[in-house]
C-alpha cells in the first residue's frame, strides 16, 4: 500500500492520480474529507481504503505492514491563516507524529514544505541546510513549515529514507476548490471567460514594474513526477530538505499572457492594488535553485510556462475536467 495524506486536495490527489497510470493501484487516501468540492478530486480514481485524518495513527498501527511509502501532503496551506494553534496542531504537530510513526513501522517517508519558508528571499533559494535556521517566512503558514523542517534537521533518529519537498508555485487540474489560494492561472481562466480581461495586482515595489512581479510556477504533473521518482530510487544517502519549481522564475504578466494564447482571445490586462492584509508580506520573486534534485538522479525535463498553461488550459480548465 501507498499512503497519500491530504489526498483529496490538489497535490495529493493530482499524485493519486499518477500513481494509478503509473500503474499503482493500491493506495490508502487520507483527509478529513469534509469539503465536499474537494470530494470530486478523487472520482474515479482507484482507492484500497479511505481513513480519516484523526484516525490515521490507529490505521496504521494496526495495519503499517502492508504499508510500502507514506506519502504526507496534508496540511493548512491557507497562507492567510493566522489562527497560529491550528496551523501549530495540523502542519507541525501531525506531522512530527506522522515522523514518529515512520520510524517506529520502518516506514519511507516524503512530506510537503512549502517555498514560503524562504521569506522575502534574503538569504536566496537555495535548498542547502545550513540556511534553514536562519529563514523569516513573512506569514504563520510559512513559519509553521520552517519549524517543521528545522524540527527534522535536528533529530537524531529519522526515517530510514525520509525527504522533505518546498514547494514553490504549483498550479495545475484539481485545485478548482481552492477559492482564494488557487493559483492566479485558474483565476485568470475564469476572469477572462466573463469578463474578457484579467485584474493582475499592481506592484508597490519600485524595483519591479506592474506584472512583472516573478514566481517559479511548476506544473503539478511535474511535482508528481518527481513524488514518484523518489519513491522509486528512495536512497537513504539523499535523505533531506530540497526545492522543487520548475527552476526557472516567470511574470505574472507572461502567466496571464499565455492564459489568453491558450483560450485563444485577445489581451486585455489592467492593474489593481495588492490587497493591505497581504501587501506587506508579497513575495515579489522566486526561484528555485533545483541543482540538488538533479544531482541525485532526477533529469527528466520540467514542463515551461507556456506548455504547463496550454496543457492545463485546453485540457482540463476548457472541458472542465479532472486529473
Amino acid at each position: 500500500m501507498i499512503i497519500v495524506t491530504g489526498a483529496a486536495g490538489f497535490i495529493g490527489s493530482a499524485l493519486v492520480a499518477q500513481l494509478n497510470k503509473n500503474n499503482y493501484q493500491d493506495i490508502v487516501v487520507v483527509d478529513d474529507f469534509s469539503h465536499p468540492e474537494k470530494m470530486k478530486n478523487l472520482v474515479g480514481k482507484n482507492i484500497t481504503a479511505q481513513v480519516h485524518r484523526d484516525q490515521f495513527f490507529n490505521w496504521l498501527r494496526e495495519n503499517h505492514r502492508l504499508v510500502q511509502f507514506v506519502f504526507h501532503l496534508g496540511a493548512r496551506t491557507d497562507t492567510t491563516e493566522f489562527d497560529i494553534d491550528l496551523l501549530n496542531k495540523l502542519n507541525l504537530d501531525y506531522t512530527k507524529q506522522v515522523w514518529k510513526s515512520c520510524i517506529e513501522f520502518g516506514l519511507p517517508f516524503v512530506y510537503a514544505s512549502s517555498a514560503a519558508t524562504y521569506g522575502d528571499g534574503t538569504l536566496g533559494y537555495n535548498d542547502d541546510h545550513s540556511i534553514i535556521p536562519h529563514l523569516l517566512p513573512l506569514n504563520p503558514y510559512g513559519i509553521s513549515k520552517n519549524e517543521f523542517d528545522k524540527w527534522a534537521l535536528l533529530q537524531e533518529r529519522t526515517p530510514y529514507f525520509w525527504v522533505g519537498l518546498k514547494f514553490f508555485n504549483v498550479y495545475g487540474p484539481n485545485e478548482y476548490h481552492k477559492g482564494r489560494m488557487a493559483s492566479v492561472i485558474l483565476h485568470a481562466f475564469h476572469q477572462i471567460k466573463e469578463q474578457g480581461s484579467m485584474k493582475l495586482f499592481r506592484s508597490h515595489n519600485p524595483n519591479f514594474k506592474n506584472g512583472e512581479q516573478m514566481r517559479d510556477f511548476v506544473y503539478v504533473k511535474d511535482v508528481c513526477d518527481v513524488l514518484i521518482f523518489l519513491m522509486e530510487h528512495r536512497r537513504k544517502e539523499d535523505n533531506g530538505i530540497y526545492n522543487l519549481g520548475s527552476g526557472k522564475a516567470d511574470t505574472f504578466l507572461s502567466l496571464v499572457k499565455n492564459t489568453f494564447e491558450a483560450m485563444s482571445l485577445p489581451e486585455q490586462i489592467s492593474f489593481i492594488d495588492t490587497p493591505e492584509d497581504i501587501r506587506d508580506k508579497y513575495q515579489y520573486f522566486t526561484e528555485a535553485n533545483m541543482h540538488k534534485l538533479k544531482a541525485i538522479g532526477y533529469t527528466k525535463p520540467f514542463h515551461n510556462l507556456k506548455e504547463g498553461v496550454q496543457d492545463y488550459v485546453k485540457e482540463y480548465l476548457i472541458p472542465n475536467k479532472y486529473l
